[in-house]
């Protein structure tokens, strides 16, 4: 049957980082681009309708929210995720990013050492470095065709290198994983233990893949609460990136002044107006959009998987257990990863994130976007075996 997500949207010309401004990038103008984390589906119609109803009023003043916004957003996370937050605990922010680098800044000192676990959201790296914190790596392992974790690397790291926090990124993005509870139990108890404050990530939790679940972080022990601060949007959700509108949670009061005071510093304050409505109609009538979009990702998963085994059995794909993004290993080809990225652009005509801006463990991978309509991953895949068969 045909699917809303099978329709080819134009964005060209709309100023979307993705599609217009290969030149500015130094990309081949007819690359296909599958890169940056953006779905090329139209977003919600209750979104686009509510959006257009609100801009037809022709008010774009300073905007806050009131209880309904909280309200959708309460309501979405006990609903999916059991998890009850109260009103003080939310803090609105212009993204993600803004989030764990002020996090970051809030919390730790210049010079104080900060955990991430590579293959990871390249972002979380630079969020550490340039505000002049130390970078440690706890690198995932590759077991049999799939992302584990080293416990005992993590607590060393911990304790040799003084860590001070942890930037958990979860579902992992690009390695796929949807963090089992078991894994982040653990996780959650060492960091207790050396009393490690955990900057969690979790802006891809609702595009967990059919048969696994997410579990937030600082709902698993009351412990775990009291030391994380848990980052949130629903730009990935909905495809609505553009409205830079997230929410950050912080039970802690002394962690929560913190952040606030930071924020304060950096002269942040009010928010988007479009971004609130898109945010409050997504979490409130959002939900049957984003089942059949999430079916619509699994059912292109299992096409690249399918493809890459009977066409392109020199790639790899790691299967992923939550996001669209799709981490594939290249490493037969033989390539650098310039020789790599050049060849993807000029002979492929292909526009995938290299593997090794993620980190150790990075190289010889590429991370493709599999939200997009199956005729656009048909038309890359073909591409991509075509080039490589001559």
């Amino acid at each position: 049957m045909a699917s809303q997500f099978d329709e080819i949207v134009d964005f060209r010309n709309s100023d979307s980082i993705k599609w217009d401004f290969a030149a500015e990038r130094g990309v081949p103008a007819d690359a296909l681009p599958l890169w940056v984390a953006d779905m090329d589906f139209r977003s919600p119609q209750v979104i686009t309708d509510a959006i257009v109803a609100a801009a037809q009023r022709g008010i774009f003043s300073y905007s806050a929210t009131k209880s309904d916004y909280f309200e959708a957003i309460a309501g979405w996370m006990l609903r999916r995720y059991e998890w009850e937050i109260k009103p003080e605990w939310l803090i609105k922010t212009s993204g993600v990013v803004v989030a764990f680098s002020t996090a970051v800044r809030a919390c730790t000192k210049p010079g104080d050492a900060v955990m991430v676990q590579p293959p990871v959201y390249h972002p979380m790296h630079s969020a550490v470095m340039l505000n002049d914190r130390k970078l440690v790596y706890n690198e995932l392992q590759l077991v049999d065709g799939h992302y584990e974790i080293d416990f005992d690397d993590f607590e060393r790291k911990i304790v040799d290198e003084q860590v001070r926090m942890f930037i958990l990124c979860s579902p992992a993005n690009p390695a796929g994983r949807a963090w089992t509870l078991e894994e982040l139990t653990r996780m959650g108890d060492i960091c207790v233990e050396h009393g490690v404050i955990v900057v969690a990530d979790e802006i891809h939790q609702d595009l967990v893949l059919p048969g696994r679940r997410h579990h937030v972080f600082a709902s698993i022990k009351p412990e775990f609460a009291a030391l994380t601060i848990t980052c949130t949007a629903p730009s990935k959700t909905f495809s609505v990136a553009g409205f830079y509108t997230s929410n950050t949670f912080i039970s802690d009061a002394k962690l929560r002044a913190s952040f606030n005071a930071e924020l304060a510093r950096a002269g942040m304050s009010g928010g988007n107006r479009l971004g609130y409505v898109a945010c409050r109609v997504g979490y409130s009538q959002g939900e049957p959009w984003l089942e059949e979009c999430v079916q619509y990702i699994a059912d292109n998963v299992a096409y690249v998987k399918d493809f890459l085994q009977s066409r392109l059995p020199q790639l790899r794909l790691i299967e992923p257990e939550a996001t669209y993004l799709l981490w594939i290993d290249c490493r037969s080809l033989g390539m650098s990863d310039d020789v790599l990225e050049k060849f993807l652009l000029e002979r492929a005509k292909v526009w995938l994130n290299m593997g090794h801006v993620f980190g150790p463990g990075g190289s010889g991978f590429v991370r493709l976007n599999a939200a997009c309509p199956r005729a656009t991953l048909t038309q890359a895949l073909e591409q991509l075996r075509s080039a490589l068969a001559e």
